[in-house]
Formats: C-alpha cells, structure tokens, sequence
C-alpha cells in the first residue's frame, strides 16, 4: 500500500513506539503504573509524565503550560467552554476552522464566521462583531494546508480584547507556532500516538473544567496514559530534531507532485501553504469510482473527519468552489516516511485512473 494521507493521520515514529513500549510492561516490567499514585511506581510514572510534557512545550511559545487531553478536539472544547466565563459571548472564528471549532461556536451562541479569499486566506482586517470574546483562526489547514497569519490574529484578537485560539494540529512538529492565550495540538497528526492531545494556556489564564472529577491535569479529570505521554513527547523531540530536514523533504516531494499533477487544478493558495499537502480537482472527475480503482493508494476525498458524511466540504465551499468542483477534489497528504518511489507511484494509479474515466 502506499500512504499518502498524511492530513488525516501520520505513521508512528519509531522513536515514539519505543518511548511507549517500557510504559505498557505488565508485572515484571512494572511500568504499567498510575501517574497520579504516591508510591515509586507512580512516581517513576508521573516523572516519565513531566518529561512528555516538557517536550511537547518545547514546539509551542514560552509562558503557557501543557495539559493532556484525549485528542485534539477536546482540547478545543476545553478552550472555548473554558473559557466561557472570563471574556465575552461572541465567537469569530475563520470560515474554514476544523468542525470541532465550528460546531463548538454553533453551540455555544452568538457566533460569527469570517471569510477567506479564493485562495484560502483569512484578512486580518476584516471587521469583528463588537460583542466578540474569542476568535479562532487556525494555523495550517487541514484540508487544503493554507497557513493564515496567526501572529497578526493574535494581536488583532487582543486589541478587540479578545482571547484568541489556534488550532495548530497540523502546523505543531513542522513550523514555529506563533503565540496565541490557547493553542490546540495533536499527537497523530506529528508521528504520535493515537488518543492523546494536549491545550497550550498562556500563563494567567484560568479555564473552567469541563470533564470534573480528579483534576488530574488542572482544567482536564482523567487517569493520564504514561505510554501515550511518552509516545507524544519523544515524536515531539524528533519533530524538534528533525523540523528542517522534514521540511526540505517535503518540499522535494512537493515540486514533483505539482509535476506529475499537471494539468490538474490547485485548491487554495500555492505559496500560503504548507507544501504537504497537495488538494486537487479535475472537472467531471468521479472521485468514489477513483478510490475505488487506486485502493492500493491511500487518499482522502476531503477532511478525514467529515468522509462519509455526503457534505460537500465546507472549506472548498468557502473558497468559492462549485459542489461539482469540490466533489472532483481529491487530498494528497505526505511527509517523512513518503519516498519519492511512493509518490510516483502513488500519482502514477491516480493519473491513469482519471485517464480511465475519459479525463
């Protein structure tokens, strides 16, 4: 199979699977116990804990702490329900924010959507309702990779006396991520484990906790997992190690794919972009029939998180495209572990299997 869906979730580092390995040993290894326990083994636990989150913090600014959640998503609830009783009611947030964004504004009331361009790109001038307490605007894309301007965001946010959120889960491990009071991040989508993902918190602000029990982590209850801490923090020390050797490979594979797909019309900006990921469409091209004559490459015809739904992405309509132009849209996503072969290949069978269709 060649994996080229680097947006919807990334392949384990083998760094990461080692780190998490002493943390799920049974009886003999004794590396099995509770963080939140007083005696040696929780101790050992709660220390291999601090280390994960020290390194995980070493990818986001300075002046915030870490807190574990399950995954990204919660991370981003915590932040705008948390949030709720310190700033004002409203909510502005980009046009093409993760659902887990949309649908928390929906939820929460007086929410307010702000535009992006035909490129993908959001005006830091645009106007803001009076009533706005928080605006969200994410740092990289994660259907179509545009990369907004976060750090002119943040002070826009501040100066309207708002707090200001980034979903930074697809940007965290590849490009500095700008400061901002709440930053969401995730372990899978930078070569870690599954089931783990943390809320960066400027330091002097306070959320309200939205699961209650032990308080484990402040703001967040739950039993935290030594191993999927472990997991995370040494695929964040290896993103740290590896940020430029990453990017130079990325943009070697980038500049072949835009080869290979000639012909092939771009979704989003070109240059705003990070260049591993590679959205696409073909007029009249039938993406289902596609996917199912390529099963051995794995490509996404959206957003992971909305496949299946039958909706026409949200992000592709915001840039203007038709329903028939986003449903001729495919998503290639690469990175570390995708070799040239892999890509050439993989573009190979799409190609010939556009071809197929007439195309």
């Amino acid at each position: 199979m060649i994996y080229l869906d680097y947006q919807a979730t990334t392949p384990l580092a083998p760094e990461a699977r080692t780190a998490m390995l002493r943390w799920l040993d049974g009886p003999e290894g004794a590396g099995f116990g509770n963080p939140h326990s007083p005696h040696r083994m929780g101790r050992q636990a709660a220390a291999a804990v601090e280390v994960a989150r020290e390194r995980v913090a070493a990818l986001l600014p300075p002046g915030g702490r870490v807190l574990f959640t399950g995954n990204a998503c919660e991370a981003i609830n915590l932040a705008m329900r948390g949030s709720d009783g310190v700033r004002k009611p409203g909510i502005a947030y980009s046009a093409i924010e993760h659902a887990a964004v949309r649908d928390t504004a929906m939820a929460l009331g007086e929410a307010a959507e702000i535009p992006v361009d035909a490129e993908g790109l959001t005006d830091p001038a645009a106007a803001l309702p009076e009533n706005t307490g928080l605006v969200a605007v994410m740092a990289v894309n994660n259907e179509i990779g545009t990369v907004q301007a976060v750090a002119e965001w943040h002070a826009r946010a501040k100066a309207a006396g708002a707090l200001f959120l980034c979903d930074a889960v697809q940007a965290c491990g590849k490009m500095a991520v700008p400061v901002a009071d709440m930053i969401a991040v995730s372990a899978h989508k930078m070569h870690g484990p599954k089931g783990i993902g943390a809320l960066w918190v400027r330091d002097g602000l306070e959320l309200d906790p939205q699961i209650t029990g032990g308080l484990q982590e402040g703001a967040r209850s739950g039993t935290l997992s030594p191993a999927l801490c472990a997991g995370f923090g040494a695929a964040a020390q290896r993103a740290a190690e590896r940020m430029e050797e990453d990017a130079a490979h990325i943009e070697a594979l980038w500049t072949r794919a835009r080869d290979l797909f000639a012909g092939w019309a771009l979704n989003g900006s070109a240059e705003a972009r990070w260049h591993g990921n590679l959205n696409l469409r073909l007029e009249g091209l039938d993406v289902n029939r596609l996917m199912s004559e390529c099963r051995e490459v794995m490509f996404s015809a959206g957003s992971a998180c909305a496949s299946g739904s039958g909706r026409t992405s949200h992000v592709l309509k915001a840039i203007g495209l038709s329903d028939a132009q986003a449903k001729s849209s495919i998503r290639l996503g690469f990175g570390r572990y995708t070799t040239m072969d892999d890509l050439e290949r993989g573009a190979s069978a799409i190609v010939a299997g556009a071809k197929a269709q007439g195309l």
